[in-house]
């Protein structure tokens, strides 16, 4: 549905509505002097610096730099679009939008069904109030009174017409009650009959404080376990998300976790994680994601740690990640689930096991460890080739490289062998563009080069090399970024040293040239004899199209794979200069001192390789 937003709309939205009153429904402000303070809802903080100002209806933070007018601030806080903030601000204050799209039939429907569920959820409260059994159940799984009341939790009696007989007596049809999923219809068409009977309920309330929909869990061990309302007129599960109604009511955290159940989610905010959300009985969505990819903040999954909780943990991890949305995995004990792990340990623990999340790379190579052994070589191969094909998909050569050099060390397997098992035979990458049959002996360097000539590079290093000075020789663009963090001497292989003098010389001596020609090139190599030039018409002839679209983020990896290489290079050759030390039977003042200097030269090569993973 479509909305005429206009400024007579929005001007009527700012003179009906006052900052202060809006914003104290999200911050306890205080006044001070002319304006109010409060701790910014955006950001964690200790010391009041949202400032509210009512005279020029704006809203500022001198914390972390947020600020606005009325819609700006609902957009913010509710994650909405404009559009959707000035909806739901003149729904608030009552102001009618364009009567031509509004659709009045379908809003008195939904008007309908928000009251049958409030009126059932004030029902099932106080059967709750009065039911010992369930009281009793509650008390047992650690909810208390102020939780209750808090999510609104009630109790469906064990019987088939109650909530039928409740809501009949407030005036409301039975085909209405039908609507609102609270009741079925019989096979038989001789009446109709409870949906939820026998079952703590949950109220699941939208953004907007509405009661859209319930979820019920048995008392015992029977079966389904969880019972939803079905999706309704104002209800879709692939659209909501259970406890997103309290995250921005309570939590100023920068982070939200999604579980799976509503216990989980109630557990978790009773040893005061207050940034949990569940799905509701589904499986997660897409929609589910772009919900939470509104609040922008750091996703955690926190799903059981039996088959089916990693299962769903792989398929949530792949549907936010194409939602654009990096989220970590909270690894739980084996046979826990949130609600376990938070009431048998505290919130203490379940922090440390948020501080420990995992990525998705490093998730599913935990998950591969715990099928493999790697103590049995069978096993070992297994897990290696599985491992292999997650890196496969990974598009930084850095990030690729850091994982091969880490599994390398877990199995004792080379970095060589494991990385012609990433590639792989099927690889839909341009083979081509990772062979380097000039790895073993191949590398040469100019004679005024430091590094040692038996140093073999990597092929990955070889791959970034060569791929910048293709896309150098293709577009003066590219060489302008590259020219900003490399130089000459930055190619070490000896082909591209040469090509790199060439290139930086040709575009710094001719302005306008915009590419090199494969003509230009040859014409410079002339006939150099410890050239090889089949290498060189391989860079030439090398096509740039399999290439990701987004050239300027592969440049940015191939630069840090040349740098993250140059300081392993470095490394080793430091750490063979304290071999050469220890080695000696006597060492002399001048040994004891350049070894503590190699020592400290060590300590800093590992703080900046660390800081290029």
């Amino acid at each position: 549905m479509t909305y005429n937003i206009n400024d007579e709309l929005i001007e009527k939205i700012h003179d009906s509505s006052n900052l202060v009153d809006i914003v104290s429904r999200y911050v306890q402000l205080k006044k001070t002097g002319s304006n109010y303070v409060g701790l910014c809802p955006f950001h964690s903080e200790k010391t009041p610096s949202f400032t509210v100002s009512e005279s020029k209806q704006l809203f500022h933070c001198f914390g972390c730099g947020e600020g606005g007018d009325l819609i700006t601030f609902i957009m913010k806080m509710e994650g909405l679009s404009f559009v959707e903030a000035v909806k739901h601000l003149a729904d608030l204050q009552g102001i009618p939008l364009d009567d031509n799209n509004i659709d009045y039939k379908l809003k008195l429907e939904k008007d309908i069904l928000y009251s049958i569920n409030k009126e059932a959820a004030k029902f099932y409260y106080y059967n709750l109030n009065n039911s010992k059994g369930p009281l009793s159940y509650l008390k047992n799984r650690n909810i208390d009174r102020e939780i209750i009341n808090q999510f609104g939790l009630g109790y469906a009696p064990d019987s088939w017409d109650s909530i039928k007989k409740y809501l009949k007596q407030k005036g409301y049809k039975e085909e209405d009650i039908e609507k609102a999923g609270l009741v079925g219809r019989r096979k038989d068409n001789t009446g109709y009959y409870d949906k939820f009977r026998n079952r703590i309920m949950f109220p699941i309330i939208d953004i907007k404080g509405r009661i859209i929909g319930f979820g019920g869990r048995v008392l015992d061990n029977s079966m389904p376990k969880y019972l939803n309302s079905k999706d309704t007129l104002v209800f879709s599960k692939g659209y909501n998300l259970y406890g997103l109604n309290f995250i921005k009511r309570y939590s100023k955290d920068r982070r939200l976790i999604l579980v799976e159940g509503y216990m989980d989610v109630i557990s978790l905010f009773k040893s005061g994680i207050n940034y949990a959300v569940a799905s509701l009985g589904t499986a997660f969505t897409h929609d589910q994601a772009k919900l939470l990819k509104r609040y922008k903040r750091e996703v955690y999954i926190c799903y059981d740690s039996d088959k089916a909780g990693i299962n769903a943990t792989i398929k949530a991890l792949n549907i936010l990640r194409k939602e654009g949305v990096e989220p970590k995995v909270i690894v739980l004990p084996i046979g826990q689930d949130p609600d376990d792990f938070i009431r048998q340990n505290g919130f203490n623990e379940f922090n440390k096991l948020i501080e420990n999340a995992l990525n998705h790379i490093d998730y599913k190579i935990l998950l591969n460890k715990q099928r493999y052994n790697l103590n049995n070589p069978e096993d070992k191969i297994k897990f290696t080739k599985e491992v292999s094909k997650i890196l496969r998909n990974l598009t930084s050569q850095v990030e690729k490289e850091v994982y091969i050099d880490k599994i390398s060390e877990e199995t004792g397997i080379s970095k060589e062998a494991i990385e012609r098992e990433v590639i792989g035979k099927n690889s839909k990458i341009n083979t081509t563009f990772y062979k380097d049959k000039y790895i073993n002996g191949r590398n040469r360097y100019n004679k005024n080069k430091i590094m040692p000539i038996k140093t073999v590079l990597e092929p990955a290093h070889l791959t970034a090399e060569k791929t910048l000075i293709r896309l150098m020789i293709k577009n003066r663009e590219y060489y302008s970024i590259i020219k900003g963090h490399l130089v000459e001497e930055d190619f070490l292989n000896y082909e591209h040293n040469t090509l790199a003098n060439i290139i930086f010389n040709e575009y710094e001596d001719n302005p306008d040239l915009t590419e090199l020609t494969p003509k230009l090139i040859i014409d410079k190599l002339g006939k150099m004899e410890d050239i090889d030039h089949d290498l060189i018409n391989e860079i030439i002839d090398m096509s740039v199209e399999f290439l990701p679209d987004d050239k300027n983020k592969l440049i940015e990896d191939l630069i840090e794979r040349i740098k993250y290489s140059k300081l392993k290079i470095k490394r080793k050759e430091i750490l063979k200069e304290i071999q050469q030390i220890e080695s000696k039977k006597e060492k002399n003042e001048g040994d004891v001192k350049k070894f503590r200097l190699l020592c400290l030269e060590l300590t800093k090569l590992d703080k900046k390789l660390k800081s290029h993973i």
